[in-house]
């Protein structure tokens, strides 16, 4: 059976962005994860297409040798020149026999006529804020751990006043070509690991690694509503390549630590407001905090606990764009605690003027109606 265009099982176009296939990828995977389909086979079948397709697509190299020739041109047993017993290249892709090709044409590390470079390695920091540093925005010093070019050999390796030489394996191209029936085939120099150089009198600052690993210090602006998850990519600020290759980003991963008061949701804040038994049923005002001050809540007479009180543009601004979310108040009625003995006698005077009134307690009337009909019907 032919194989399906891996676009297509991906549901992507043709020009799709490596961030896009990777979305694309993660849905499919969901959908079709074994996990969610039990005894599926055509879901499983699917997965491991969507699989395949991803693993292709997701290699520079694969991909364009995919866009020239299909699915022959990764796949060495639809006519690439890889099967077995085929010129005696074993199980090497139809990438892997035109490597020379490619790797001129589209990079991938190094090529011919030049030394590999190699880019630096993206970092990652850790940033905890407070619920006020992310709601308004701030700037921190932030000290990064990483390797950078070494100033004393310039990034070569090589000892102040001397010079890497060329490989004399390969002549300076980082790989050797080895001759295999009708075609060529291109591989790492195995002495100078595809450099092209070799460092015979080393830095003694760096060790002939041309980098060296030292603390740097950062300044990180945050802007106003960010959240957990929530990435600042600082670019060129991760580790300095190999080689002269251009340095990796570092991304500072944005975390709120708890608030005393406050919860977030999004736009919205959240808080619990105590208020007291007399306050609940005769209503008042009291004072409530906010992220811009203070402010006053209104509480009507005969409120119940639980009840939320919206506080609109009390909340936060997304990072993104949006409405102000709103600050969401949820009271909580207080039972008194520590009573003297003229508390308790008022309340019972009080308790006593309620009794067998449903208009002062209509939950509990109501409620316990609905016990009374539960216990007869258990009789029937």
């Amino acid at each position: 059976m032919a194989k399906k265009d891996y676009y297509e099982v991906l549901g992507v176009s043709r020009n799709a962005s490596d961030t896009e296939l990777k979305k694309a990828y993660r849905r499919a995977a969901q959908k079709y994860h074994p996990d969610r389909n039990p005894d599926d086979a055509e879901a499983e079948e699917m997965f491991k297409a969507c699989k395949e397709a991803y693993e292709v697509l997701s290699d520079a190299r694969k991909r364009a040798a995919y866009d020239q020739f299909g699915h022959a041109g990764v796949d060495p047993s639809m006519g690439g020149g890889g099967g077995p017993g085929a010129g005696g290249f074993g199980g090497a892709s139809f990438s892997d026999i035109f490597g020379d090709v490619f790797g001129d044409i589209f990079g991938g590390g190094g090529g011919r006529g030049g030394q590999r470079v190699y880019r630096g390695a993206d970092l990652r920091y850790n940033l905890e804020l407070t619920l006020e540093e992310a709601v308004r925005g701030t700037t921190v010093k932030i000290r990064v751990p990483t390797y950078v070019s070494c100033k004393s050999c310039g990034g070569t390796g090589a000892k102040k006043g001397t010079r890497p030489t060329t490989c004399t394996t390969c002549g300076g191209h980082g790989q050797v070509r080895m001759q295999q029936g009708f075609f060529s085939v291109q591989q790492t120099c195995p002495r100078c690991n595809g450099t092209g150089t070799i460092v015979s009198d080393p830095c003694t600052e760096c060790h002939g690694e041309g980098r060296i690993r030292e603390q740097k210090t950062l300044s990180v602006k945050v802007p106003a509503g960010v959240d957990t998850g929530d990435r600042i990519r600082l670019a060129n600020e991760g580790e300095a390549g190999e080689n002269g290759g251009p340095p990796g980003d570092l991304y500072v991963q944005i975390h709120v630590k708890e608030h005393p008061i406050f919860k977030r949701e999004d736009s919205h804040l959240y808080c619990e407001v105590p208020i007291s038994f007399t306050t609940a049923a005769l209503g008042g005002e009291l004072e409530v905090p906010t992220l811009d001050g203070r402010v006053m809540l209104k509480i009507p007479p005969e409120t119940q606990t639980g009840k939320l009180f919206r506080m609109r543009g009390k909340g936060i601004k997304p990072v993104r764009g949006g409405p102000v979310g709103d600050l969401l108040c949820r009271v909580v009625v207080e039972t008194p605690v520590h009573l003297s003995s003229r508390q308790k006698e008022l309340l019972r005077e009080l308790d006593a003027t309620m009794q067998g009134n449903g208009r002062h307690s209509p939950q509990h009337h109501s409620w316990l109606d609905g016990v009374k009909k539960f216990f007869e019907n258990m009789k029937l």
